[in-house]
């Protein structure tokens, strides 16, 4: 999601032998130090918008690792003792999105303890205050009390932070270190988090961990650029540039993955000593070298690290000598790891599809993907064939994409194939020769026997022997029953997509099968729904579901191969734009093939997701801007990423789309791609863009009201139309009042009066809603037939 935050979270590692393995050793055996015990009055840490105030208690540094203290706790375990934390959020939808959580807009919240991790000048800073004030003193007594109540904590916590200390305190000669991590105890929120992070796009966070329903989650409150970053723009953290993958991965009979991965990478920063690098939870990774060297690895992961990492773990290298800027360097990684499942009936299930082997974020680069597995079976990955071949037991695969892609996925098993080529893009579709047992229809359970055969009562003439209606045994389903299907609609798809967007990632496109209710479209390679491949009306899914697998599915991870493999999000606050234009590419392919009304259909369906009631009788759309990203997902409303970032996404374009009409509409999604392929796209870049293809004299000529409503704001109105005539033909006057409900009083949109006043002869009035009704007129020749409110899904209305 945000990966600099989630970093904070990091796992714990297995401690060999090396200088960040001695520094996590000894971060994890550290102790409170009672010998820096104080009695503090009027202390104050500041860092940025962060206020925190040490008002009245004691507080206790850990001893020093690499010269220094890196942890200290403060208590208000005294008479009229007291701690304070202050974070005021800088734009409205932070003060929302915390006031969901807390209750107000700003928090402002005393506590009893803070833990608190440091790697700059926080010491310094508090150690600074207490020698100038004379009423605060050393504590040696309260040291040793504190000492023995806090250090199990601080042990505790310190796994899920060590690797953080780490790259702070080895790369110290690359980039300040700067890292604060306060968990703060407080009788009126509980336990919660707040973050400084100056390595991240957003340095300042604040959250808590909670469980629910069996399910832990880290509801961010507010996440939000720092003060001085606001002011001075963004700051300079390290990046790793990553290309040229060179991957050979072994499959063995038992589906263990061994894999040795090679690449260049290049730093932005002199003196790196410690870099990180995300892989699937499920790899381990066993060795890794650098220029042929030897370098250290630290890899482990723990729970409070996968509650905020989700799929990915983090894992650090140290090479034999730190990386100098923009210095070519060759790393090669040996991981290994279970990322292949059974789900029976030799049909596999990939755990780790885009994230089995090293990166650094997904970054567009060149890759050679070799495999080498079971001969029975067949691996499918992006990319031409370089070589196909068996040596004994064993095939041998290998591909290589013609263009640099941003990750790279494969799938395996015994398949049967549908190809189609159209436009010059080849589409071949894979489908299991087996159906998978969860897709296999239940036994029929047998008819209860009639009253007379448990009484004994045998048939006579005035006892006739009952009709017995045994239903026949559900049909088998059959896999392949919509194989050749599947590859001419993702042909037409494909085609279609082509022809408005430009080319695709890459020219050759695989779909293959993956168990489950979900796809995923990489470059070059689509994992498909096993549900789509049979016929709806054979599969036990509801009506509801019958276009989302057999129409819209395949088409939005189609779709997926111009926004995310062609043109990418530079952050989780963007991903929603990658997920939307997907979306409603679909619904435009769709369009094209069954009509509008289908396409209304599916809004009217997203819509009625986004008014659903939530747990406290507001709709799930309420839960927050789009922009939250994956921070919607979360204790409150567990729905909301998903319904908000498809059904609100698709839902902003097709109103862009009605204020531009389609052919300015299709010409900004082919400037998309054009101007930013290979590449990112950010939230205000499309902003900036979608402006350039208002029709002339917009209203709102530069989208800034309609992306304040829309994307950075909630709310859907109610909106009720009444009008009135005044005066007589050829001069006629329309005074009508448009009047908003369900809304916050800051709620405004552009709304349009569709007024017929000839058979096939309409005009448009566009009329902006507000708290209080809105009145307007339009000069008319002749009596309307018709007044109609936003008749064609211009608006997102109740």
């Amino acid at each position: 999601m945000f990966r600099a935050l989630v970093l904070a979270f990091l796992a714990s590692y297995p401690l060999a032998a090396g200088p960040a393995a001695d520094l996590a050793r000894a971060i994890h055996e550290n102790t409170l130090d009672r010998d820096t015990c104080y009695r503090v009055r009027d202390l104050t840490l500041f860092k940025e918008d962060i206020r925190i105030y040490f008002s009245d208690g004691y507080l206790i540094f850990s001893k020093p690792i690499a010269g220094r203290p890196i942890a200290a706790v403060f208590t208000t375990d005294v008479e009229s003792g007291d701690g304070e934390v202050i974070l005021r959020p800088p734009s409205l939808a932070e003060r929302r999105s915390l006031a969901s959580y807390t209750g107000s807009p700003n928090l402002d919240v005393h506590f009893q303890a803070v833990l608190l991790f440091f790697t700059g000048d926080v010491y310094k800073m508090l150690t600074d205050q207490i020698a100038d004030n004379p009423a605060n003193r050393k504590a040696p007594e309260a040291g040793v009390l504190l000492e023995d109540q806090w250090t199990a904590s601080l042990r505790s916590v310190s796994p899920n932070y060590d690797a953080r200390l780490v790259l702070d305190l080895m790369n110290a000669g690359a980039r300040k270190p700067d890292f604060v991590s306060a968990i703060f105890r407080s009788s009126k929120m509980g336990d919660f988090d707040i973050l400084y992070d100056p390595e991240s796009s957003d340095q300042i966070a604040a959250g808590q961990f909670v469980h629910r329903n069996n399910r832990a989650y880290f509801d961010v409150w507010t996440h939000f650029p720092a003060r001085s970053f606001r002011e001075k723009g963004p700051g300079n953290p390290i990046r790793l540039t990553l290309n040229d993958f060179r991957i050979q991965a072994n499959i063995d009979a038992t589906l263990d993955l061994n894999a040795v991965t090679r690449l260049k990478l290049k730093t932005n920063a002199d003196n790196v000593q410690a870099l990180p690098f995300d892989i699937a939870k499920e790899m381990t990774v066993s060795e890794v070298t650098v220029d042929g060297k030897p370098a250290e690895v630290m890899q482990r992961e723990s729970g409070r690290a996968s509650a905020a990492r989700g799929e990915n773990a983090l894992f650090l290298v140290i090479p034999p000598q730190p990386l100098r800027a923009g210095a070519d360097y060759e790393f090669e990684f040996h991981h290994s790891g279970r990322v292949i499942l059974n789900a029976g009936e030799h049909i596999y299930y990939v755990t780790a599809r885009g994230n089995w082997y090293p990166a650094f974020g997904p970054q567009f680069a060149m890759y050679d993907l070799t495999f080498r597995y079971p001969r029975e079976l067949e691996l499918v990955t992006p990319g031409d064939v370089i070589e196909d071949r068996t040596e004994g037991e064993w095939r041998i695969t290998r591909r290589r994409p013609s263009a640099p892609i941003r990750m790279a996925g494969f799938n395996l098993g015994e398949y049967a194939h549908a190809a189609v080529t159209r436009s010059g893009y080849l589409v071949d579709v894979c489908a299991n020769r087996k159906l998978e047992p969860a897709l296999q229809p239940r036994p029929v359970a047998p008819l209860p026997l009639p009253v007379g055969a448990i009484t004994g009562r045998r048939p006579g003439r005035g006892n006739p022997a009952p009709e017995l209606s045994v239903p026949s045994p559900p049909a088998p389903l059959n896999p392949l029953a919509r194989l050749e299907r599947l590859a001419n609609d993702i042909g037409a798809a494909l085609e279609f997509m082509a022809s408005k967007f430009g080319p695709p990632a890459l020219p050759h496109l695989t779909v293959s099968p993956i168990p489950g209710n979900f796809g995923q479209g990489y470059p070059g390679l689509i994992y498909l729904s096993t549900r789509s491949y049979v016929r709806p009306d054979d599969s036990r899914v509801t009506k509801s579901d019958d276009l989302f697998f057999d129409e819209l599915l395949q088409a939005h991870e189609t779709a997926h191969q111009w926004w995310g493999g062609q043109v990418t999000s530079p952050s989780y606050r963007d991903d929603w734009l990658m997920e939307a234009l997907a979306n409603y590419s679909a619904l435009l392919y769709m369009e094209k093939r069954k009509g509008a009304h289908d396409l209304e259909t599916m809004l009217d369906t997203y819509r009625t997701a986004l008014l659903a009631k939530r747990d406290t009788g507001e709709p799930v759309e309420s839960a927050g801007p789009i922009v939250l990203g994956t921070r919607l997902e979360s204790s409150l409303e567990p729905r909301a990423w998903n319904i908000i970032t498809y059904g609100k996404g698709s839902w902003i374009l097709h109103m862009l789309r009605q204020r531009m009409g389609d052919e300015r509409f299709f010409s900004l999604l082919a400037e998309i791609v054009k101007r930013y392929g290979r590449g990112e796209i950010s939230t205000e870049n499309f902003r900036a863009l979608a402006a350039e293809f208002l029709p002339p004299k917009s209203d709102d000529p530069k989208l800034e009201a309609f992306f304040d409503q829309w994307v950075y704001g909630t709310g859907i109105p109610s909106l009720k139309l009444s009008y009135s005539l005044k005066g007589k033909a050829p001069a006629l006057k329309l005074v009508g009042t448009l009047t908003q409900d369900e809304v916050p009083e800051d709620f405004s949109t552009l709304i349009p009066v569709e007024i017929q006043v000839a058979r096939g002869k309409t005009t448009t009035q566009w009329v902006r809603s507000a708290s209080d009704p809105v009145t307007f007129s339009v000069n008319l020749q002749q009596p309307p037939l018709k007044v109609t409110l936003d008749p064609h899904y211009a608006v997102l209305r109740r």
